[in-house]
């Protein structure tokens, strides 16, 4: 649709030789038509969405991961209950598939706009040591995180009677769906092992991530990234996922996690293993992902985009 069909026109008309074309991601404050030749303005709404663009795409992306992600694990789990589905949909399997379209198409529906981040601690390492602009953080982070809350009640209303059958009466909350929303640790794993799982799961991600996107390292099309994604995460999933959950992601942990404390689950979201919601699906993660950065820049990356390529002048 041209430009024209979309802003309002001034009668005022421009000579065809000052006409230029502008995508519409590209329009400045004013701009020619190219169809009338006439000057045209943005409407109202144009210059808010270009402040608020960046972090709605990321609230959107996370919102798709969540909706698939959370989706494949409350199918599996409950239809495992006669009372819900006459047969099982799905196994373990089925859920590390789940939460790589969820990846994929999160990343896609934001990749050209904010860059497709969707996860704070990916966020934090890009701002640590690829010059992502600090300022862009806390928006960035607080859409990731909202997207998680919103993604998580859609599932949750979606797969409201299903979780009363299969905790055995209508309102009950226990921690045996909570975690079909968050990561909740394996019995046997110990605080220092549940750590350690995210935070190498999280590091392996972001070195990874972060060779698929240096141009010097055979860097896929931008448009194959999320095929990337999709394997990387399935791979996760299939290889590191069974101990803690593979969180990876603050906000895939924290926006579900939120939600299902609002919902009738109670404070036992947060006291589960001495503040487990805490230190391992939030801080091993961003730690992890510094790690992973570290690792990447310091012994592969020659890109100058990176501070430890800083290039220094000497007169």
């Amino acid at each position: 649709m041209p430009p024209s069909s979309i802003f309002s026109e001034p009668s005022s008309p421009i000579s065809p030789s000052d006409k230029k074309h502008f995508e519409p991601d590209e329009l400045p404050v004013s701009t020619i038509s190219e169809s009338s030749g006439r000057l045209v303005h943005p409407n109202w709404w144009w210059k808010y969405r270009q402040i608020i663009r960046e972090v709605a795409a990321e609230f959107t992306g996370v919102m798709i991961l969540i909706i698939f992600g959370t989706g494949v694990v409350n199918q599996v789990v409950l239809s495992s209950n006669p009372a819900v589905a006459p047969t099982p949909k799905g196994e373990y399997l089925s859920i590390s598939f789940g939460w790589a379209v969820g990846t994929a198409l999160g990343v896609w529906v934001c990749l050209g706009i904010s860059g497709g981040h969707i996860n704070p601690a990916i966020t934090l390492a890009f701002a640590t040591w690829r010059g992502f602009p600090w300022r862009k953080v806390p928006g960035y982070i607080f859409g990731q995180l909202l997207g998680g809350i919103v993604g998580a009640a859609l599932v949750y209303a979606d797969y409201f009677h299903a979780i009363d059958i299969y905790e055995g009466g209508e309102g009950v909350r226990t921690l045996k769906t909570a975690s079909l929303f968050s990561t909740y640790a394996l019995d046997y794993m110990t605080n220092v092992s549940c750590f350690f799982s995210e935070f190498f799961a999280t590091a392996i991600l972001v070195i990874v991530i972060l060779a698929t996107t240096d141009k010097g390292n055979g860097a896929p099309p931008p448009g194959l990234l999320p095929l990337v994604l999709f394997i990387l995460i399935l791979g996760l999933g299939a290889c590191l996922g069974m101990e803690t959950g593979y969180a990876v992601n603050p906000a895939r942990d924290l926006g579900p996690r939120l939600l299902t404390s609002m919902v009738g689950y109670g404070s036992a979201v947060y006291t589960f293993r001495n503040q487990y919601w805490l230190w391992c699906p939030i801080l091993a993660p961003i730690l992890g992902a510094q790690a992973g950065a570290m690792f990447y820049d310091v012994l592969l990356f020659n890109g100058r985009e990176s501070i430890v390529n800083k290039v220094y002048f000497v007169q």
